[in-house]
């Protein structure tokens, strides 16, 4: 028997519909309502570089246009999200934090199987002392932690021991990230940091890994094995085959056939349900997005759905980049229409280049919706007005 087969413009719809890109960016962007886009989103991920807005700002923003960088820290200071890692450093809801515990574990045996090749034997030793000192004068960032000890011994804050120890122990879950200040980690204790009565709360491996898979694939639609347990990566691959086995069954999950941007069809997992929903319809809108956007950072499944490869050259020599240091995937209704370079410099808003996907040349209209977004992501990103670069049109 054949599998059912989801037409490449509607795995694109369904799938741009639970990453919260189809309907409009309408709404508030603060409080309640931002952590709502959080939750909705699973995480969002953190990222340091600014040429225009940090990863998770622009994330942000692309859901809610009302958003601005300032309201993200309330979050942290309410307790609403706390900070850590899914496959990168990440945005987290809350009430998800049981379930990192396992997440917690997992990195402290991936470490201490590496790290001790890195820092030796006694390792273990120096991070605990690090633990007490902060259990004993309270919120330190690296920086600080490097400073204090280098004046009292000289060699153990140097900035390798003094960082990685903190990372450590962050990974490990014994410290947790009370705040930023300009960007830097300030760590504290775990329990300052998260609320008790969720700090207190236990799950069990296999209800984490239920969670975390049944997760993954409401935000997917339909998704393998692989993308699955690669979401919040806490599952292991492994885990995620067992679970995709047990779904096929006792009928909660059923094999799909998705169509790709090239033609090619791609055997995926989805719920039952998935053959009922109705494709949304998106609007004609542009938006820029972030390189790191949820929708796309998984770049095989973007190139697959979209027909887009994107790979980030910020650590490609500048005469060898193909297009630019940090360059903006540019999204009209459902498909990936090209990229830009630009980045804010001073109260300017510089546009160095758009370089057109197949079928994504600015025609009139097209270049008016552009321009209009840019004027938005101006507004955003602080900048008063806009400059071109001769030949920016590529």
């Amino acid at each position: 028997m054949s599998r059912p087969l989801l037409t490449n413009a509607a795995a694109r719809a369904i799938f741009l519909d639970r990453h919260m890109l189809v309907a409009p960016p309408s709404g508030p962007g603060r409080g309640e309502d931002l952590a709502q886009v959080i939750r909705d989103l699973g995480f969002v991920q953190v990222d340091s570089v600014n040429t225009l807005a940090r990863a998770h700002d622009m994330i942000l923003w692309s859901r809610r246009q009302q958003y601005r960088p300032a309201n993200l820290a309330p979050l942290l200071k309410q307790r609403q999200v706390f900070e850590h890692w899914t496959h990168d450093a990440a945005i987290v809801p809350m009430e998800y934090f049981p379930h990192w515990r396992h997440n917690f574990d997992r990195h402290r045996a991936h470490m201490d199987r590496k790290w001790v090749k890195w820092q030796g034997e006694d390792y273990r030793r120096r991070f605990d002392e690090v633990l007490q000192k902060v259990a004993d004068y309270g919120p330190v960032t690296a920086a600080e932690a490097r400073g204090e000890e280098s004046h009292k011994s000289g060699g153990w804050w140097e900035w390798h021991p003094s960082k990685s120890a903190l990372e450590y122990l962050w990974r490990a879950g014994e410290l947790s990230i009370t705040r930023r200040e300009s960007f830097r980690k300030v760590y504290d204790l775990t329990e300052r940091v998260i609320p008790a009565g969720i700090h207190q709360l236990r799950t069990e491996v296999g209800e984490t890994v239920d969670w975390v898979l049944s997760q993954a694939m409401d935000r997917l639609g339909f998704a393998t094995p692989g993308e699955l347990w690669k979401f919040f990566d806490i599952a292991t691959p492994q885990e995620a085959k067992v679970w995709t086995t047990r779904g096929l069954a006792d009928g909660s999950l059923i094999e799909v056939d998705v169509e790709g941007a090239d033609g090619t069809l791609r055997p995926s997992l989805a719920r039952p349900e998935l053959l009922d929903e109705v494709p949304p319809v998106a609007g004609s809108r542009v938006r820029v997005l972030s390189p790191f956007d949820p929708a796309l950072r998984d770049r095989a499944r973007a190139e697959r759905l979209f027909g887009f490869f994107y790979r980030i050259e910020i650590f490609v020599p500048a005469p060898k980049r193909q297009y630019g240091y940090y360059v903006f995937p540019v999204m009209e209704a459902t498909r990936v229409i090209g990229r830009l370079d630009a980045k804010r410099e001073g109260d300017c808003l510089a546009v160095t280049a758009y370089w057109p996907e197949k079928g994504g040349k600015l025609g009139k209209g097209r270049e008016n919706r552009l321009m209009a977004e840019l004027e938005r992501v101006a507004r955003m990103g602080g900048c008063g007005h806009m400059r071109f670069a001769p030949g920016w049109r590529r």
